[in-house]
C-alpha cells in the first residue's frame, strides 16, 4: 500500500481515498441488449427481462465494456488481468431490481496504476443501479426509472494517497480528461456519468497511527463538491477528535446548499455484501497482449506536444487540453498557417473563439469555421489589414456563417487604413468635438487619451491602425 501524508497544523493526518464510478459509452447495457440511454426523457423504455431481474433470465457479458476498462487500465499504467470473473454483491434497495448487483471483487480487470502521483488500487466492472426519483408533489412518493439499471459501470478505487480536497479535485478533473480523450465515457458529472465517493480519515501522527476511523461521503456530483466535502470532513473530524469524541464509521451525504455533510447510514464492510461468484457467468480468460491495446493521444501527451511545437503559455496549453476540440482545431490550423503566425492564432483560439463557443453552448460541433478561413483571418490581422477590434467582429460572423474573412471585410468595408494623412483627419475631427477631454489631458489626466483613441476608432468604424492613431493623437496634443 502506498501512502503519502502531510500533518495538518495539529497532530492529525488526513488520509483520503476515492472511489470513482464511471458510466461507459457502449451501445447496449452490461449484460443485455437494452440500449444504453440512461438519460432518456421517457422512463422505463430501455429495459428488458434481464436488466429487470426477471426469474430465469441469463446475463451475457458486454465485450466493448471490457475493452473500455482495458484502455483505461493501460492509460493509467495498471496491470491488466489475464483472468477475471464476476461476483454477486448482495444488498436490497429499491434501485436494485435483482436484489443483488453483478460486480467484481476478488479478480478485477485491472490492478495498480497511477495518476497525478495517486496510486490506483483496482479498476473493476459492474452494472449500474436504477434511478430513484423522489416526487414531493405526489405526497413524498418515490418513483423508479430502470433505464439506467444495467448500464456498464466502471469503478476505480485509489489508495489513500490524497491529503486534501484540492488534490482530490485535481485528480478527478484529470481522470475525466483521460476518459474523454479515450472516448470510453462522456464522464459528465452533472448527468451522473461520473460519480465520486471519498473515504476520509484522520490519523494521529503523535501516536504513530496513520489511519483513523474511515468516513465515506457518497455521490459527489461536481468537482467543487468533491473539494468542499472533503475539506469540511477534515475540519469536522478534527473538531471531534480535539474534543475527545470518537469518529463513527459511517456513510455521509453532502448538502451543497448548506455546505455540510450529513449522516446517512453506518458504513458497510465487504462481508456485509456476502460476495459470491456469479453462477450465471463463466470466468474470463484473456489471450490478447496488453501491448496490442491501441490508445489515442492522452492529455499529458498533448501538453508536451503543445509546449514543444508552439512554446505557448501554460495557461493557454491547459485551455487547449481541457477544451480538446480547440486543440484539435489548432493542429489543423497549424497545417495551413505560417509558423510565425501561430502564437497569434493561439491567442484568438483560447480567448475569442473559446468565448464564442461557450456562449453557443460549449458544443464543439458548433464551431463551423474551417481551419483555412481561420488561418486567413490571422493573416489579415498579422498584415494589419484589419484591426484587433474589427477582427473580433469578423470572427463572430465567421463563427455563425462560416464565411471567408476576406469576403466579410470587403462587404463591411472595414479594411484597416494605414494612411497617416487619413488618420490625422480623423484625429483633428475628434479633437474639435471633444475640447473638454483635450483640456483634461493637458491637466495631466493620462486616461483622457484612451478615451480619444476609442472615440476616433468609433468614428472610423474601426478602420484606423491603433498604433498610428495613438502616435498622431500624441503629436497633435503635444
Amino acid at each position: 500500500m502506498h501512502t503519502k501524508v502531510t500533518p495538518t497544523k495539529d497532530k492529525y493526518l488526513p488520509t483520503i481515498g476515492l472511489e470513482v464510478h464511471i458510466e461507459l459509452r457502449t451501445n447496449t447495457k452490461m449484460f443485455c441488449d437494452s440500449l444504453n440511454k440512461p438519460t432518456d426523457a421517457h422512463p422505463n423504455i430501455h429495459i428488458c427481462p434481464i436488466c429487470m431481474g426477471h426469474p430465469g433470465t441469463l446475463p451475457t457479458i458486454n465485450k466493448k465494456a471490457i475493452e473500455c476498462v482495458f484502455m483505461v487500465g493501460k492509460a493509467l499504467r495498471g496491470n491488466i488481468s489475464d483472468y477475471s470473473l464476476f461476483d454477486r454483491k448482495n444488498y436490497f434497495y429499491p434501485d436494485i431490481p435483482k436484489g443483488y448487483q453483478i460486480s467484481q471483487y476478488e479478480r478485477p480487470l485491472v490492478m495498480g496504476g497511477v495518476l497525478r502521483q495517486v496510486h490506483i488500487r483496482r479498476i473493476h466492472l459492474e452494472e449500474d443501479t436504477a434511478r430513484l426519483i423522489h416526487d414531493e408533489e405526489m405526497g413524498g412518493s418515490s418513483l423508479v426509472d430502470f433505464n439506467r439499471a444495467g448500464i456498464p459501470l466502471m469503478e476505480l478505487v485509489t489508495e489513500p494517497d490524497i491529503t486534501s480536497g484540492e488534490e482530490a479535485r485535481k485528480f478527478a478533473e484529470e481522470l475525466q480528461l483521460i476518459l474523454r480523450y479515450l472516448g470510453v465515457s462522456d464522464a459528465d458529472m452533472e448527468h451522473g456519468q461520473m460519480r465520486v465517493e471519498a473515504n476520509i480519515s484522520l490519523g494521529n501522527f503523535m501516536e504513530n497511527n496513520i489511519f483513523g476511523t474511515k468516513v465515506e461521503v457518497k455521490n459527489l456530483n461536481s468537482f467543487r463538491s468533491v473539494e468542499r466535502a472533503i475539506n469540511f470532513e477534515i475540519l469536522r473530524q478534527g473538531d471531534l477528535l480535539r474534543r475527545g469524541e470518537s469518529i463513527v464509521q459511517e456513510t455521509r451525504g453532502w448538502d451543497e446548499d448548506k455546505q455540510i455533510t450529513f449522516p446517512q447510514r453506518e458504513k458497510e464492510e465487504a462481508h456485509d455484501y456476502r460476495y459470491l461468484p456469479e453462477p450465471d457467468l463463466p470466468p474470463i480468460v484473456f489471450f490478447s497482449n496488453p501491448d496490442e491495446i491501441s490508445l489515442p493521444e492522452l492529455p499529458d501527451e498533448r501538453r508536451d506536444y503543445l509546449a514543444r511545437e508552439f512554446g505557448i503559455k501554460p495557461e493557454q496549453i491547459e485551455i487547449l487540453v481541457v477544451k480538446k476540440y480547440l486543440g484539435d482545431f489548432l493542429k489543423k490550423v497549424s497545417d495551413v498557417l505560417e509558423k510565425d503566425s501561430l502564437e497569434l492564432a493561439v491567442n484568438y483560439l483560447t480567448s475569442d473563439l473559446a468565448g464564442l463557443v461557450k456562449r453557443g453552448g460549449g458544443i464543439s460541433e458548433e464551431v463551423k469555421i474551417s481551419p483555412t478561413n481561420f488561418a486567413e483571418l490571422i493573416r489579415l490581422i498579422k498584415k494589419e489589414r484589419i484591426s484587433s477590434r474589427v477582427a473580433k467582429d469578423v470572427l463572430s460572423i465567421m463563427f455563425n456563417e462560416n464565411k471567408d474573412p476576406r469576403e466579410i471585410v470587403k462587404n463591411l468595408e472595414v479594411e484597416q487604413q494605414n494612411d497617416e494623412e487619413i488618420t490625422k483627419k480623423f484625429v483633428k475631427l475628434i479633437l474639435e468635438e471633444n475640447p473638454l477631454v483635450v483640456e483634461d489631458f493637458k491637466k495631466g489626466k493620462a486616461n483622457a487619451i484612451q478615451f480619444l483613441v476609442g472615440e476616433t476608432m468609433k468614428k472610423s468604424k474601426g478602420k484606423l491602425n491603433p498604433e498610428m492613431l495613438k502616435k498622431c493623437l500624441q503629436d497633435e496634443l503635444s
